[in-house]
């Protein structure tokens, strides 16, 4: 039997928030303009904040804020006009969401395997995938928070005429969008800057940033509804004020991060055994996840009876859930189907990641690894 969750000594994940101190500034704010929603000040502010840290700002462009990540991907998906059917690349190593926008906005998705160093769909296995059919849009993901290259994403959509649309969930403050190249974000609580529940959309292209902007707005345009797949997914101002109250935290929230995962470097890189994702100094993960020799699930259980919880991330893999069974998979250059997406989904294994460890709680997990 396992270890009750309760009785963890060390968590694998704590959400970092602000606390009522750093709130009330802002609330104070939403007291004083009596604007609730609807697109108010401190959304906007907000959205030109989040323009900045992804460059959208410094390209013409624009972030939107959304009441989820959910909602930035579908709507997103949804401005790009794809015809009905169009087919969708994406890794099946991946949580579900970015899939159910797929399927929600009536295209064909089609599962590709990922690379084994990074752990993402590349720039190169989608070519490799264009060699036996064309498809209308990629979808890579930020895998646990790694950054995708942007500008190698760019030349493939100038090289290929398709667009590409970035999965960057977990990975708001570090990953930077490109000319051409879109990004959606999450601001779930459980995200590096996240506000509770939220979602952002960045990018390059203002007329494509209003598109999602009225979509998230019942579709209206000047009092009437121009698109009919439109819904009610903005923002409130109080979760701008979070949002607000977190950005005025990054710059503390980077450096304990940055420095938790400079000691989980040290401890790991010559640990026989165990590989990570080649997350840079500056841009330490989302969350950690290790892939090891042995089964990710007996790890777990050894972790557990010491006191350290552990998850599965992205466990099972999208094509193992019993819904997406008959989606197609895509060639692969290893000619192997999904095999390292199988190969992660067995040997990979999160371990503790968040601001409240400490350098004894990351000795004693990996000296039990």
């Amino acid at each position: 039997m396992g270890v009750n969750k309760d009785n963890y000594a060390i968590r694998c994940l704590i959400p970092d928030l602000p606390t009522l101190p750093d709130l009330l500034p802002y609330l104070e704010r939403i007291d004083q303009n009596r604007w609730y929603t609807n697109f108010g000040p401190l959304v906007l502010e907000y959205e030109s904040r989040l323009a900045e840290i992804s460059g959208a700002g410094g390209m013409g462009g624009q972030c939107v804020a959304l009441a989820s990540g959910t909602s930035a991907l579908e709507l997103a998906i949804a401005a790009l006009n794809l015809p009905a059917g169009a087919r969708v690349l994406l890794p099946s190593f991946t949580f579900p969401a970015t899939l159910l926008t797929v399927l929600r906005n009536g295209l064909q998705p089609v599962f590709v395997d990922v690379d084994a160093h990074c752990w993402t769909l590349t720039p190169a296995i989608a070519r490799t995938a264009l060699q036996s059919r064309r498809y209308d849009l990629i979808l890579p993901v930020a895998c646990l928070g790694l950054p995708l290259p942007e500008a190698a994403w760019d030349v493939f959509t100038q090289e290929t005429g398709i667009p590409v649309l970035m999965d960057a969930a977990a990975a708001l403050g570090c990953q930077r969008i490109g000319k051409t190249t879109h990004a959606a974000f999450s601001l779930h609580a459980t995200k590096p800057l996240g506000v509770g529940e939220g979602g952002v959309f960045a990018t390059s292209d203002p007329d494509l940033a209003e598109r999602v902007r009225r979509l998230s707005n019942f579709g209206f345009s000047q009092g009437a509804v121009v698109y009919p797949a439109a819904t009610n997914a903005k923002l409130s101002e109080y979760a701008a004020a979070v949002g607000l109250a977190q950005l005025a935290r990054r710059p503390a929230l980077l450096a304990r991060r940055r420095s938790i995962w400079a000691m989980y470097r040290a401890a790991l890189q010559d640990l026989p055994g165990v590989s990570l994702q080649p997350f840079a100094d500056a841009t330490p993960p989302a969350v950690l996840s290790a892939c090891l020799t042995v089964a990710a699930e007996q790890a777990a259980w050894a972790l557990g009876q010491a006191g350290i919880e552990t998850r599965r991330w992205y466990a099972p893999p999208l094509h193992r859930h019993p819904a997406f069974t008959g989606i197609e998979w895509a060639k692969s250059a290893n000619e192997g189907g999904l095999s390292v997406t199988e190969h992660l989904y067995r040997y990979s294994l999160g371990l503790p990641f968040h601001a409240f460890l400490s350098h004894e709680d990351i000795h004693s997990i990996t000296d039990k690894l």
